[in-house]
């Protein structure tokens, strides 16, 4: 899939955007608190729904306004066929999704449609933050290319919702939890197995990207954890534990308790690479990610990529411009100075790449030319 056009209306600090993008590479550079990162939220919330910067829902609507609204055209890359998105949020909390015109019913609509990957200082969660952070980094590529885990997934938390409620009251006849139980085991099979084919795959694309990395990160090494420890059935398991769970109040154990573990030896990676080496490392994570979804399902995924020049250096730009090069990704990436955004790609003169100057919340096409100390206009 490829976002083609752009239209933004009240978001942040943009009063009115309207841009027709590249389907490769899109660049975005001016002044810190320009409306760069805005530009990239805005996307991401035509993907998911809502912003990746805050859920505080009344912050991303411009002060000025009651309302953001947010429309792109994509271009599905096997119809061929342009779909449209709209998003719209006021500051009651309302929010109005639609897709080819229709108003959809949740933003996972919207997710099929713009499979979309965040890069930013906020990527490094995969390794620093719980097990929620990596259960949810998993089941966006186990959403785009297992049909049947969505469902599941609905079924299972709403079955959970139940049992934890349940769980809580002060008298229970334990013959009340076992229709809970029996749903929850059979939607636990199907969330594990999704899980774990989709994770073996992703482990093993990981490992070539980062085998040729010298030190710490050629070693560093993935393991999935489904949730629960004991190779009996999770049905059994519920039973067994279930005096426990109703002195906690809630499920300790099953696949909402699932993680990916990144080790390096015995010893989680967060604790032994550097700063520097956790972002190739994490950044592997996300492209490897993306080269699954390719070959899955033939479509390619976008990439937004904040503050590259600044999160990376300039080595590692020039391999990870190279992967998402191979994978044929659109990308959107922003910085502060142009060369170094520009430079990143390899080859770059033969790319189609536009460049848009942000600056106030205002958007100029703008070009590149080597050794000019500024960008020029597009003419």
């Amino acid at each position: 899939m490829t976002l083609r056009r752009l239209l933004a209306h009240d978001f942040r600090n943009i009063k009115s955007l309207d841009i027709e993008l590249s389907p490769q590479l899109n660049i975005f550079f001016g002044p810190n608190g320009s409306g760069k990162t805005s530009i990239l939220e805005a996307i991401s919330t035509l993907s998911m729904g809502r912003s990746f910067r805050s859920r505080k829902y009344k912050t991303v609507i411009n002060h000025d306004a009651q309302s953001y609204t947010l429309h792109g055209q994509v271009l599905d890359e096997q119809l061929q066929a342009p779909v449209s998105l709209g998003v719209q949020r006021d500051r009651s909390g309302q929010v109005l999704i639609k897709k080819a015109g229709s108003v959809c019913r949740s933003a996972a609509e919207l997710a099929e449609t713009l499979p979309v990957r965040v890069m930013n200082g906020h990527s490094f969660g995969l390794l620093e933050g719980g097990p929620e952070v990596r259960r949810q980094f998993l089941d966006w590529l186990v959403f785009h290319v297992e049909p049947e885990f969505y469902p599941a997934w609905r079924s299972y938390e709403k079955c959970l919702k139940h049992r934890n409620s349940l769980l809580r009251r002060d008298k229970i006849d334990r013959l009340y939890l076992q229709p809970w139980d029996r749903e929850l085991a059979l939607c636990a099979a199907v969330l594990d197995r999704c899980r774990a084919q989709a994770f073996e795959r992703l482990q093993g694309c990981f490992g070539e990207l980062i085998e040729g990395f010298p030190g710490e990160v050629a070693k560093t090494s993935l393991r999935y954890y489904r949730g629960w420890d004991s190779e009996q059935s999770f049905e059994e398991l519920l039973t067994e534990t279930l005096d426990r769970d109703m002195e906690l109040g809630y499920t300790r154990q099953g696949p909402h308790r699932a993680d990916i573990r990144v080790q390096v030896g015995k010893l989680t990676a967060v604790d032994l690479l550097s700063r520097g080496q956790q972002k190739i490392v994490v950044s592997a994570l996300l492209i490897a990610q993306g080269m699954i979804f390719r070959q899955l399902t033939g479509r390619r995924c976008i990439y937004l990529i904040d503050d590259m020049p600044a999160e990376l250096d300039v080595d590692f730009r020039a391999v990870l411009a190279g992967w998402l090069q191979e994978m044929g990704s659109q990308v959107f990436v922003t910085g502060v100075e142009l060369p170094a955004l520009v430079e990143a790609w390899p080859d770059y003169s033969s790319l189609n790449y536009k460049l848009f100057h942000v600056e106030h919340g205002g958007v100029q096409v703008a070009r590149y030319e080597p050794g000019q100390p500024r960008p020029l206009p597009e003419e």
